[in-house]
């Protein structure tokens, strides 16, 4: 099984941006954990804060990967162009978000990107993306 997991926007802060929100572990520290824990699936990881960049990878790996595990940060919020290459593509694609953005700034309660996913999962810090890798799992 083969699962890419893309963050968006300032999401390569993680560890040392809003600690309080966010946690004071670094992505790639994480990515390590998840490797280990889900050593029988084969993971591969980018990040950009690069709408178009973003896109490009959904477009890259969207019909020969297994699974797509997207935080795409505050595009969630404002990308069609995310949405529509998510819709564009047969790989099955799960939105995750380390906080819940439903208690967060009213701008942050709705995503774009949602509906075009299999599912949503948020906060749950970033065993939030567990519970993605989880769910192509089951």
């Amino acid at each position: 099984m083969k699962i890419l997991i893309i963050n968006g926007p300032n999401l390569n802060l993680l560890g040392v941006r809003e600690p309080g929100i966010y946690g004071s572990e670094t992505f790639a520290d994480y990515f390590e954990k998840l490797k280990e824990t889900y050593h029988s699936v084969e993971l591969h990881y980018y990040q950009s804060n690069i709408e178009g960049e973003i896109i490009d990878q959904l477009h890259k790996h969207g019909f020969d990967f297994d699974g797509i595990i997207i935080n795409a940060g505050a595009y969630t919020h404002t990308s069609v162009a995310i949405r529509d290459a998510i819709s564009g593509i047969n790989t099955p694609v799960v939105e995750v978000h380390i906080s819940n953005i439903l208690t967060r700034e009213s701008f942050r309660h709705e995503s774009i990107i949602g509906p075009s996913c299999v599912g949503s999962i948020m906060g749950f810090g970033l065993k939030s993306y567990d519970l993605g890798i989880e769910s192509y799992l089951k």
